[in-house]
Order: structure tokens, then sequence, then C-alpha cells
């Protein structure tokens, strides 16, 4: 990393370490862990769907190759595939607002996609989900 030469040792040090945390942080956003992702479903569930859906547990799983998430409604679990680890957060509360609208309708029939689109940014996560599907050279995939 290149630092200006005007910068003192110890500004330097200082700059360094602030951009480290302002690294670690934005990657913790992008890779939450399980209690993050269950607080972070309520939090949109509150916010899209008057917090109507109120899962038990949201956790990454590794045993999803060809959905980006599944959930069973009978017991409020929701799963999320760890491929999605990485990808932006907007993408990832996506599949979650899925997955929560599918604690309350668990078919996709046109009641299940209006709540769907309550979140603002559905049908661009939609779209990136595909386009990375396609970069992958795989099939499109569900949740």
């Amino acid at each position: 990393m290149l630092l200006p030469a005007w910068l003192s040792g110890e500004d330097a040090d200082e700059w360094v370490s602030r951009m480290l945390d302002r690294l670690a942080a934005k990657e913790r956003r992008r890779r939450p862990t399980d209690e993050a992702l269950l607080e972070r479903a309520k939090e949109l569930s509150a916010k899209y769907l008057d917090g109507k859906p109120d899962p038990v547990s949201v956790r990454w799983v590794d045993n999803q190759q060809h959905r980006w998430g599944s959930c069973t409604p009978e017991n409020g679990t929701i799963r999320i595939s760890t491929r999605l680890k990485g990808l932006p957060e907007w993408v990832i509360n996506y599949v979650i607002i899925h997955e929560l609208v599918h604690l309350l309708v668990p078919s996709h029939g046109p009641k299940f996609w209006a709540l769907v689109e309550q979140y603002p940014k559905a049908e661009r996560a939609r779209g990136f989900l595909e386009g990375f599907s396609a970069a992958a050279h795989t099939a499109p995939e569900e949740c």
C-alpha cells in the first residue's frame, strides 16, 4: 500500500489501523455469522413483512448446491447456502426475504410473489443471482 510521503510514521500507522478496521467491518457485513443472519432476518421481517414471519433459526449450510436457500415452515428454520457468502448484502437479504415469505406461503403463487416484491431490490437481486449462475455456467437456481 502506498501512503503519502508527508504522513509521519505515527499518522501512517493510525491511518492503516483505521482502514483495516473499516475492511474488517465490511467483511463482517458480507460474511455474517448464523446469529447475525437470524438477527438480520428478524429485522427484514419487521421492515418488509410486518414482522409476520418469525424464524426460529437462520443458518449457513454447505449442502445446498442447487438452491440459494430453503426453509421448513413447520419449525421456522431457514437455511442459506454458503455459496452466497461474500455476495452483496442486498442479494443475501433477498434470499432471506424469499425464505421468510415461505414461512407464510409455501408455494410460489401470486400471493407469495406479492409479499417478496415488498423488498425493493427483489427484481434486481433475482437478476443478479441469474447472472451469477450464468457466469458460473450452472442452471438458474431457485430459493
